[in-house]
This record gives structure tokens, C-alpha cells and sequence, in this order.
């Protein structure tokens, strides 16, 4: 647990990219083993976790740069570009997932050593969860969106690897051989959903979607507190940039107030309004009242 605080974004990174390695060659065993398209539809997702993570690493990495001239701001919304760029390779997965069911829906064909198969897919959905676990905690501790997709994505292969397992183990059971590809099918729509997800929330970030409404309570209480001085306030307009955040407002004080009564004024509210959202960059500007 030490060691995981230790680590900085593009170490959770590596460990994904390190997971998809790894399930990729216990799926594709077994596949190989089985014959199952429900446990190929396995392996196909694990490769688009491998391309998500290691396009998230990248991403990750373009984030860290420091503000420049061309970018002002910095990096942040890099981020975006990954969790996009997932949610297109999981949709593609998903659609080869369901062309492939789709043909054995036709003919289908038996399974072989089920057993087996069912052992190392399930050793690779474990490999899965956990990661996606500490992916998950490390996209809250980061505010990382392509964190937070790929933990997303992880637990969503996680869900359908239980699925394929299970109809692998009842085609087994019931000798029904079209179960198997059906259940793959329902895999690809599953995997469709989550595609959606990801792709509207990269769209949101791109578009300068403002903070939650929870932080926008924060950043309201926060301004109220100071009505009691003769203050008020207009203007109010958040933003998120991947991990980073951004919130500006007009605070209005009486036209008779000094400069450098006014410029103590704007200082504690920057510092009440960064205590209340962590990691907030606040910009504000001063007017005299109407």
C-alpha cells in the first residue's frame, strides 16, 4: 500500500499496461484451449485494453508538461483525448465481438476442455479486478479521467469475462451450443454501452463542461460566507481540464473601498475557495458596486 501512494499517474499506467499483457495471454490460452468465440470476445477486449492503456500512458505523459505560450493553460485536457480514443477502440472491439457470435450463431461449433479454458479466463478476470480496483482509487486521488476510463473499462471486461465464463460452463453443462455465442453478443452490446460513456464524458471535457453540481455548492457557500461583509459576487463560471480545474468570478465591494483593501478582499477569497476544491485555480476580478 505504501508503494502504490508512492506512485505519481503514469506508473498506474504501466500497471495496466502490464494487466492487458498478461490477460491477453491467458485469454488467447483460453480461447486456443476451448474454441469459444465467447472466450475470443475475451481476448479481442483485452488487446483494446492494451492499446487504451498504453495510449493513456502517453496521454498522461503530454499532461505533465509544463504551460507554455501555445498553451497557457497546460496540458490537461490530453487526458480526454484518451479516454475518446478508448471509448472508439472499445466500440470497435464490440462490433467485431458481435460479427464473430454472429457467424457461430449460424454454425455453431462445440467447445473443447472447457475446464481449462474456464481456469485461466478466470485467472485473468482476477488480474482484471484488481487492477481496476487500484486504478479506480488512483483516479480519485489523481482526478484523472484516463485513469478513471481505463478502471472503468477494466471492470467492464471484468462483468463480461464473468458472463462468457458462465455461458462457457452452461454450454458445457447443457450441451445448448448456441449459448455460447449469444452470451458473446450480449458481451459486444455491454461493451457497446460503455463505449457510449466514455465518448460523451471525453466530449464533455472537451467542451469546458463546468465542475459537478457538489463543488459548485462548495464554491457558493464559500462566496455567501462573505455577504455579511458587503460583498457580492456575479459572473461565476467553473471549467475542468482534465486533472485540473478552473473557476472565475467578479466580486463586486463598495466604490469607496481602497485598492489594497479590495486586493486583501480577492486573496482570502481565492484561499476560502481553494480550501473548499482542492486543486481549483481561481481567478478573480474586482468592480465596484452598482
Amino acid at each position: 500500500m505504501v508503494a502504490l501512494a508512492a506512485m505519481d499517474r503514469h506508473h498506474f499506467a504501466w500497471l495496466s499496461i502490464g494487466a492487458a499483457v498478461a490477460t491477453i495471454a491467458l485469454k488467447t490460452l483460453a480461447w486456443w484451449i476451448t474454441g469459444s468465440v465467447g472466450l475470443l470476445s475475451d481476448a479481442l477486449e483485452s488487446f483494446v485494453n492494451l492499446a487504451g492503456a498504453s495510449f493513456a500512458l502517453w496521454m498522461i505523459l503530454v499532461t505533465r508538461s509544463p504551460a507554455d505560450h501555445s498553451h497557457p493553460f497546460g496540458h490537461g485536457k490530453a487526458e480526454y483525448f484518451s479516454s475518446g480514443f478508448e471509448g472508439i477502440l472499445i466500440l470497435g472491439a464490440a462490433l467485431a465481438i458481435i460479427w464473430a457470435a454472429a457467424e457461430r450463431l449460424v454454425a455453431p461449433q462445440p467447445i473443447e476442455s472447457p475446464g481449462w479454458g474456464l481456469v485461466w479466463s478466470a485467472a485473468a478476470t482476477g488480474i482484471n479486478f484488481a487492477v481496476a480496483r487500484v486504478l479506480g482509487r488512483a483516479a480519485e486521488r489523481f482526478n484523472s479521467i484516463a485513469l478513471r476510463a481505463d478502471s472503468r473499462h477494466l471492470m467492464t471486461d471484468v462483468w463480461t469475462s464473468a458472463g462468457v465464463i458462465a455461458g462457457v460452463a452452461l454450454v458445457a453443462w447443457t450441451g445448448w451450443l448456441r449459448l455460447d455465442p449469444l452470451i458473446a453478443i450480449a458481451v459486444g452490446l455491454n461493451i457497446t454501452r460503455e463505449a457510449w460513456h466514455l465518448l460523451r464524458e471525453s466530449v464533455d471535457g472537451l467542451m469546458d463542461r463546468s465542475l459537478d453540481g457538489a463543488e459548485l455548492v462548495r464554491a457558493r457557500a464559500v462566496l455567501e460566507s462573505f455577504h455579511a461583509r458587503g460583498v457580492a459576487f456575479t459572473g461565476l463560471r467553473t471549467r475542468r481540464a482534465g486533472a485540473s480545474a478552473f473557476l472565475q468570478v467578479v466580486v463586486l465591494v463598495p466604490g469607496d473601498w481602497q485598492v489594497r483593501a479590495g486586493h486583501a478582499l480577492l486573496d482570502e477569497i481565492e484561499s476560502a475557495l481553494v480550501a473548499a476544491l482542492p486543486g481549483v485555480e481561481v481567478t478573480t476580478h474586482l468592480e465596484p458596486l452598482p
